[in-house]
């Protein structure tokens, strides 16, 4: 059975699979390295663009560790899951120093990198450096909790079972054609919801297809807890130009640069008094909403011109964001799109 549904995977591979993404085109482990980070929790049509504009700005490992990480979280702007970018970066530092700037080409080294667990690191293997080497993303995980009907297992028993299972599909020959087959299935074919099931190569012995149930599958996944939260920001304004500070908070938007943000807004007033700051004029813009995968942020713009430039004695790093020349730093989405369409005050 394992031939035949590996043979089946291949088959569709040759037929239908993705063989022109961009990171396949000059094939390498730090080009897929980078894919493979980005592609962690963010579908493909989505890091396409990103990928693109990282790789013509850090073409490979020396360039990146290197850059600072304003360059890179610039660069990354947009894309989120911004602990990504760390990752990378700190990888790229440590590959440049104990590896002479080469990728490692076997799994123990490969796994200990920041960011890189047991999926990514044989991603890396099998596109990067074509060796036999197995992975269970998301996509690969639902394909087989269907086909082999394992949705009443635990989770713990599951994750253990699912590797044997995908350990014993994965050929030993073209590897990395499998791989990226059934990956495409996943994500193209055997969706969460209404999953094409009629052009799916693996239909026959599917058990889902045969029962019909695949709607009534309830992956091991459980539902994420989505906290709500309420944030000022402060929109400090003097000319072109619009004060900004690099978050601290490690659960949002690390490393990258904001307005000052706020809880309530008598937290605002103290820090204005204390700063001396004098007001030309202020407005309070209507509250939006910005998801995140963990949190849903309301947040509350209040805008403020400002007479003079006011002196910063702060220990955290800011600047004067100048929108006629602008820095190269990164700025989480909605502020980018706050800095945008500041000249409507």
């Amino acid at each position: 059975m394992n031939t035949l549904f590996s043979q089946l995977v291949l088959n569709w591979y040759h037929e239908n699979g993705r063989k022109n993404l961009p990171w396949k085109k000059y094939i390498n482990p730090y080009n897929i390295w980078i894919s493979e980070i980005m592609l962690q929790q963010t579908q493909v049509k989505t890091v396409i663009p990103y990928y693109e504009k990282f790789i013509k700005n850090f073409p490979n490992i020396k360039i990146l560790a290197n850059a600072t990480i304003d360059h890179i979280l610039h660069v990354w702007s947009g894309l989120g899951y911004y602990s990504r970018a760390h990752n990378v970066h700190s990888t790229a530092k440590i590959i440049l120093k104990n590896y002479k700037g080469k990728f490692p080409n076997n799994f123990i080294d490969i796994v200990k990198l920041p960011g890189i667990g047991r999926t990514t690191a044989g991603a890396i293997l099998s596109f990067g450096f074509n060796f036999h080497a197995c992975i269970l993303d998301c996509n690969i995980r639902r394909i087989l909790l269907r086909y082999f009907k394992l949705h009443e297992h635990t989770a713990k028993n599951s994750e253990k079972k699912l590797w044997s299972i995908i350990e014993s599909l994965t050929p030993i020959h073209n590897s990395n054609k499998f791989n990226q087959a059934i990956m495409d299935l996943g994500s193209l074919i055997c969706l969460r919801s209404r999953p094409n099931c009629k052009i799916c190569p693996l239909n026959k012995k599917c058990f889902y297809f045969s029962k019909k149930k695949w709607s009534t599958l309830n992956p091991i996944t459980t539902q994420k807890k989505i906290s709500k939260k309420t944030i000022f920001f402060l929109i400090i304004l003097y000319k072109n130009l619009i004060f900004l500070r690099k978050n601290k908070i490690s659960t949002i938007w690390k490393g990258l640069y904001c307005f000052p943000i706020f809880s309530n807004q008598l937290e605002i007033l103290e820090w204005i008094k204390n700063k001396k700051i004098k007001i030309k004029n202020q407005k309070i813009s209507t509250t939006f909403i910005h998801k995140l995968s963990h949190i849903q942020l309301f947040c509350i713009p209040i805008s403020i011109q400002i007479k003079n430039l006011f002196s910063i004695n702060e220990v955290d790093k800011h600047l004067w964001f100048n929108k006629n020349n602008p820095q190269r730093i990164g700025l989480p989405s909605p502020i980018k799109k706050i800095i945008n369409n500041t000249s409507h005050f």
